[in-house]
């Protein structure tokens, strides 16, 4: 007999696709029995293909559906009506591995397998995982379908990028399993309203911006890129779409981002504008040179004697996205101050009109710059929220959970 713990457990669907990251479902399967959560399973026909069915029932403990039709291959199939009864019963549903064609018939509302026809019938959240080939993820309908049902409501985890199985490198992975069931424990609990980004477009900028002096020489500054690409990593994982604009780092892009790579400031100009327009939140992490030399040298400069620099200030780019904000566009600004300077970072936000601003002192040892620790403070209007020193990822986190809230403030 179950123990009162078991019999609460909430019940969550995991819809298993035919993509060669069918097995790494079996791992989901086992770590939402971990997180508390009793996880029955949905497979499509090709998903037989990579896994059998019995895997799936001896860990999860039930039947596993396979067929629309009663009598499939696991003793007891589906009832012609079950996909309303799984549909009203579940918690959530989870879609791992997501594949290219199970979005495009999500999207267009075709419901030709169980999958397919409970995703109809339930008024539960539902979250998806998508795994696939760089070429296939990043094909113009594929990122249609993918928009149309955010636009609905549909949580993602967006795929990571890396080595993928067809042998290509790029975009396609399967996020990691922890933050597929982060979002499915957010699903359970309700928590999308208050931390998720499901509906938002979010352009990030991060790293440094490098001014050529010479063939061989640019200004710049110490800027890793780590809080932008924190903050790109956890607004992915919320759901959102995520265009990440990046000066030069060292770092792997975040999973499930749209990247696009600069150098300059100028250059970071023209991607900003390029994309704000159609951004609803907009958070300026990177570290945009003031000045730059007014003449780029050819060639590189001998070493003789005394140098002269004459510089020139760049764009303030901030203040021009602030300026050219379409309706309901929330921007957030950051400031790199050397010890206190909330005063002249609070002028500073309302002299380019953004609506909040994250001050960090980079002079502070182990923190700020080249470091996976930050420490701050936000301010949004009058309002100052403190954030204490923790690591850049909880530091994200904790302003993107400010950011959501202003977003559903009246």
């Amino acid at each position: 007999m179950s123990s009162a713990p078991e019999r609460a457990r909430a019940k969550v669907t995991v819809g298993v696709c035919g993509g060669v990251a069918a097995y790494r479902a079996v791992e989901l399967v086992r770590a939402l029995q971990d997180a508390g959560l009793d996880p029955h399973v949905v497979m499509t026909a090709s998903a037989k293909e990579f896994v059998t069915p019995l895997t799936f029932a001896a860990i999860s403990g039930h039947k596993v559906i396979d067929t629309l039709w009663s009598g499939g291959e696991v003793p007891g199939g589906a009832s012609s009506v079950e996909h309303i009864e799984q549909a009203q019963t579940t918690q959530a549903l989870v879609i791992v591995p997501a594949t290219a064609n199970i979005l495009g018939k999500l999207a267009n509302g075709i419901a030709d397998d169980f999958l397919t026809t409970m995703y109809l019938a339930t008024k539960a959240p539902v979250i998806i995982a998508p795994a696939m080939n760089v070429v296939m993820w990043e094909h113009p309908a594929v990122q249609a379908n993918v928009r149309t049902l955010q636009s609905r409501g549909v949580r993602f985890v967006m795929p990571g990028a890396g080595y993928l199985a067809c042998g290509m490198e790029g975009t396609g992975r399967l996020a990691e399993i922890p933050y597929i069931v982060s979002a499915v424990l957010n699903a359970v609990a309700g928590r999308n309203f208050e931390t998720g980004l499901s509906r938002q477009t979010v352009l990030i900028t991060a790293g440094g911006t490098r001014e050529p002096l010479d063939g061989v020489r640019f200004l710049g500054n110490r800027s890793s890129g780590r809080m932008g690409y924190a903050l790109a990593e956890a607004a992915a994982r919320r759901g959102a779409r995520v265009i990440l604009i990046s000066a030069s780092t060292a770092l792997p892009i975040p999973a499930g981002v749209e990247f696009h790579s600069v150098s300059t400031a100028s250059e970071m100009r023209e991607k900003v504008l390029a994309w704000a327009q159609e951004s609803t939140i907009v958070l300026k992490a990177a570290a945009v040179a003031d000045f730059r030399p007014v003449t780029k040298a050819e060639g590189k400069i001998a070493r003789e004697g005394m140098l002269t620099l004459e510089l020139e200030p760049t764009e303030d780019i901030v203040a021009e996205v602030a300026r050219r904000r379409p309706p309901g566009q929330l921007i957030v600004a950051f400031s790199a101050e050397m010890g206190e300077g909330l005063e002249r970072a609070r002028a500073k936000m309302l002299r380019k009109g953004v609506d909040a601003i994250v001050v960090n002192d980079v002079s502070a040892p182990g923190i700020g710059f080249d470091s996976d620790r930050n420490a701050g403070t936000m301010l949004i209007g009058a309002r100052a929220v403190p954030l204490p020193e923790m690591t850049k990822r909880e530091m994200a986190e904790r302003i993107l959970d400010e950011v959501v809230a202003m977003r559903h403030q009246p």
